[in-house]
């Protein structure tokens, strides 16, 4: 394959793959379709559908809305270590967040904020 250009090499690779899908689910129509109707997420109706379904019952509060009913959580330290939860299968990557400026700071995860608690 080496001897192929880039674009020669990856319609081999398309066309191989299609032979292959085409193979197992006995479907002869166009790759990505292929994927993305088995799938079921290819769909946008899907997509939207869920999100209207999500936006008309507002008895329920949005993730946003929720993570900001939590309060600011004090450090004693100029850095905070973020996990999502103590749970690490719960959590995310830990990101370490630097707490020099006045506001808080928003961990780029989970939406949790710090603050530097000064002890003066």
């Amino acid at each position: 394959m080496a001897s192929f250009g880039r674009k020669q090499g990856m319609g081999m690779v398309m066309a191989t793959a299609t032979n292959l899908l085409k193979t197992l689910t006995g479907k002869s129509s166009n790759f990505r379709s292929n994927t993305r109707s088995l799938s079921g997420v290819g769909s946008s109706e899907v997509v939207t559908s869920h999100t209207d379904k999500w936006m008309q019952d507002t008895s329920k509060k949005s993730p946003m809305e929720l993570i900001n009913e939590v309060p600011p959580i004090k450090v004693e330290g100029r850095i905070a270590a973020c996990e999502g939860d103590t749970n690490p299968a719960l959590g995310h990557p830990i990101e370490y967040i630097c707490l020099d400026l006045p506001e808080p700071a928003v961990c780029k995860y989970c939406g949790l904020r710090f603050v530097q608690d000064h002890h003066h």
